[in-house]
């Protein structure tokens, strides 16, 4: 990323990449001493301001997101990049930890059901008929992937759609004294909440419908769905293991 890109934020220096980020470029930038992190999306636009009308109102109801930083003339955005607060806390590390990120992805499917589908975003149930939807491409999978990523999304299609963080783990969560911050929301998605919990710590209490093996069979068909084409070899890499998960 040049630093023209941030030209529009007067006084933002960026500094260096920052880890993460597999999907969209993520770089450190400071101005005044006071620490920033510039992203660029790779979305649409109509699918990267459902993903900021969507922060806004978890923002305003308490919900701990990034604070986007507008523009010297108030624009979202420019061109895909955007601008948030850094995040000071820690990767959650123990069970209270993750319980406390239980806790607020509880709530924000809570306060988000109903919420309008991402723009070009499609959910599992509509995917069980459908051949794409986000990054999903089950259209570029072998038949025989297809069957068994559907197969092992359809014990958990239940329960009312609501928005999903899409991508919860360690890299995308910290914990501060105001609670647990979820990061990255790029992946966001409606779809039934027990996505978000099933790559979670095994451990940690999800009140997810299905036994603990059912729901981690699920994220790694998702995982394999939506990385096929975005990230093919972790695709190849978690088809794999889906497979051997359903024998």
């Amino acid at each position: 990323m040049r630093q023209e890109t941030v030209a529009p934020w007067s006084g933002i220096e960026l500094v260096r990449p920052l880890a993460g980020g597999a999907r969209n470029e993520v770089v450190l930038a400071e101005r005044g001493g006071q620490r920033f992190v510039v992203r660029r999306s790779t979305r649409a636009h109509p699918a990267l301001e459902w993903e900021l009308d969507l922060l806004s109102y978890l923002s305003n109801h308490g919900i701990g997101v990034p604070t986007l930083v507008p523009t010297d003339d108030g624009r979202r955005h420019v061109g895909g990049v955007l601008v948030n607060e850094f995040v000071d806390g820690h990767p959650p590390a123990g069970e209270g930890d993750w319980r406390d990120i239980v806790r607020v992805l509880t709530a924000v499917h809570d306060l988000t059901r109903g919420w309008p589908q991402r723009p070009g975003f499609a959910s599992a149930r509509e995917l069980s008929v459908s051949g794409r939807g986000g990054d999903v491409r089950l259209d570029a999978m072998p038949p025989e992937a297809v069957r068994a990523v559907r197969a092992a999304w359809q014990p958990i299609l239940t329960g009312t759609e609501c928005v999903n963080h899409g991508d919860v783990g360690a890299g995308n969560a910290l914990i501060n004294d105001g609670g647990a911050v979820l990061l990255d929301w790029d992946e966001a998605r409606v779809d039934v909440p027990w996505f978000d919990f099933a790559l979670l710590p095994e451990d940690v209490p999800t009140g997810a419908p299905v036994d603990r093996e059912t729901l981690v069979t699920a994220g790694v068909a998702w995982e394999a769905a939506t990385c096929w084409v975005a990230e093919p070899e972790y695709g190849a890499r978690r088809l794999e293991e889906l497979r051997q998960r359903s024998g």
